[in-house]
């Protein structure tokens, strides 16, 4: 650390104004006070310093010393990151948990990555290979999913001059490079600064679908790998279930979740259930490809940033690796609330509703991040991000400035409803307000993937759907007898697909996930139905008839079918086929 040191001339809560701070440089990290408080300077005026302090800051005052690091902010980047559970600056919560107990003590510090675990380093690379950023040098099992990948440190290139097996921390030097500037001892752990994306070689448009499981997303809003989505909604909406749900069930090798500004017990429920959940597609434990950041509604305000920046940093760490990542962020809505908080004590201009002039771009630069990439390195890999943000509008208000900020940026809104969520409908997905702009490549993907209408299917629910918003005034107004007998059969075919295909139950682990496939044959019942009951009713047949079917029950009690025994669907179809036949006309 430097001996350059400056003096607290003013404390604001987590703001602390400090002067004497020779050549200082914007967002560099600083420690505060005797205590050694971390803090990031985030304004330069007239030579003082304006620094957002990352613990508490009471007992801090003027006069006091303050201390310049000469570094940003930065993450440790290596093998030990999975099954990792850190605060907002990348503190490991455990580990600060056995030094200190249940409170994290101000000025505590310890290395994010243990030192004290041995890996395995196998090389890939081999002497006299010419190397530069991003080429993969060896590997590490990190845990029993994940086969970390050794890179070359970003403005390195040369020859590998040594290289070999060896077992060590991750400091330990695993191969040696031959640069212009001499040689380069590299280890298994790099540091970058979190508000810097990490260089890709190129962006590529997001082309394979994000399959979740969850029939109203896959089906009608679609997420594709190296995407972005929102997930906004009013409280008991079910954002954080949704948030589990696809770190569970999304086809993502790499889950990175952070617990932004959120409330205490809904952290712990995180912290207790990811590691007992299991990952189904192998059996092992869901944390085996996990990252956890937690930093609570109680913890310093200051830090919410810091924890989103961090989680983007070691989502696309492993994004540079190959790796297809998602990165869950709950809720970006506390993270502009700590903004607009130290915007308020820097006496900026604000915005709309208080906000800093500069929410929509800061917004922006987190979910730009986002992508398919071609990644750094000789093997031209592939690689995804993919970010779905939560936003917790006061009120459920979508015309509110956090919410309206990202959907300026992000392709899919999922709009949470509180009324569907009071009607026990989950996932509360509002199908008429929500939107997918990866539609398109997602319906010619499923269409070419199963060889059936997805498309078509998807948007004849779709207007199903839409005619029964139209017709539900109508029959408030003049009661359902005063229909006419075909939109009456509309709204049974719309009952059955809100309560029989979009209705999911998260804690049914036959109905928890469903794939493409059964998803299809699903909807494509509830659709035959509709389509062979239209003509069967212009023919002559009772309406009452067909509204009773006995086949009805089996189409409602399908979503429970076992993955393996999909040739049921086509049972019931015949059934359903024969029975709307033997109707008399």
């Amino acid at each position: 650390m430097s001996n350059v040191q400056g003096v607290v001339v003013k404390v604001s809560g987590p703001l602390v104004v400090a002067r004497g701070l020779e050549n200082a440089r914007m967002y560099e990290m600083v420690r505060v006070g005797e205590g050694r408080l971390f803090g990031e300077i985030i304004e330069i005026r007239s030579g003082d310093c304006s620094i957002q302090v990352y613990e508490e800051t009471e007992g801090i005052g003027p006069g006091q010393p303050v201390f310049r690091t000469e570094e940003a902010l930065s993450v440790e980047l290596g093998p030990g990151l999975i099954r990792s559970i850190y605060d907002g600056v990348q503190r490991p919560l455990d580990k600060l948990h056995a030094s200190f107990g249940e409170y994290i003590v101000r000025g505590a510090e310890s290395p994010a990555l243990d030192r004290s675990v041995q890996w395995d380093f196998v090389p890939v690379a081999k002497v006299g290979d010419t190397v530069s950023h991003g080429d993969i040098l060896g590997e590490v099992d990190e845990s029993k999913l994940v086969s970390h990948k050794i890179m070359v440190p970003y403005g390195v290139e040369g020859k590998v001059s040594r290289i070999a097996p060896v077992t060590g921390n991750v400091d330990t030097v695993v191969a040696v490079i031959d640069t212009s500037k001499g040689p380069v001892d590299i280890s298994m752990v790099q540091r970058w600064p979190v508000r810097k994306p990490r260089p890709v070689a190129k962006k590529m448009p997001p082309v394979q679908p994000m399959t979740t499981g969850q029939r109203v997303l896959d089906m009608f809003f679609p997420l594709t790998q190296g995407g972005t989505a929102c997930v906004p909604g009013p409280f008991g909406s079910g954002k954080t279930v949704v948030q589990h749900q696809l770190a569970k069930w999304a086809n993502a090798q790499i889950v990175v979740y952070v617990g932004c500004g959120e409330r205490g017990n809904e952290m712990t429920d995180v912290l207790q259930e990811f590691p007992a959940l299991i990952d189904p597609k192998t059996g092992e434990p869901l944390m085996e490809r996990t990252v956890l950041i937690a930093n609570t509604s109680n913890m310093p305000v200051a830090a919410r940033e810091a924890s989103v920046f961090t989680g983007i940093t070691i989502a696309e760490y492993f994004r540079d690796m190959g790796y297809s990542v998602a990165l869950m962020a709950d809720s970006t809505s506390r993270w502009a609330e700590a903004m607009r908080e130290m915007s308020g004590r820097l006496e900026e201009m604000p915005g709309e509703e208080g906000y800093p002039a500069y929410l929509s771009s800061r917004i922006a630069s987190f979910y730009e991040r986002a992508g398919n990439v071609i990644c750094k390195g000789s093997d031209e890999r592939n690689g995804t991000l993919s970010i779905i943000g939560a936003v917790s509008p006061p009120g459920g208000d979508f015309s509110e400035p956090v919410v309206q900020a990202t959907l300026r940026v992000v392709k899919v809104f999922w709009g949470l409803d509180d009324k569907l969520a009071f009607a026990r409908h989950f996932p509360a997905i509002n199908w008429l307000t929500s939107y997918s702009l990866y539609q398109e490549v997602v319906d010619a993907l499923a269409n070419e993937k199963l060889q059936q209408p997805w498309k078509e299917n998807r948007s004849q629910a779709m207007s199903i759907l839409q005619r029964e918003a139209e017709l539900d005034e109508l029959v408030r107004l003049v009661g359902m007898d005063a229909l006419p007998q075909s939109d009456r059969l509309l709204l049974q075919a719309a009952k059955m697909i809100r309560e029989d295909f979009l209705h999911q139950n998260a804690f049914d682990d036959r109905d928890t996930y469903t794939s493409m496939e059964k998803q299809f044959k699903m909807l494509d019942l509830i659709l035959t139905y509709f389509n062979e009951a239209r003509p069967a009713l212009e023919a002559g047949a009772l309406l009452n008839s067909l509204l009773s079917l006995k086949v009805l029950e089996d189409i409602a009690r399908a979503k429970l079918i076992e993955e393996n025994a999909l040739h049921q669907f086509d049972a019931i179809k015949d059934k359903l086929t024969r029975e709307i036949a033997a109707l008399p006309r």
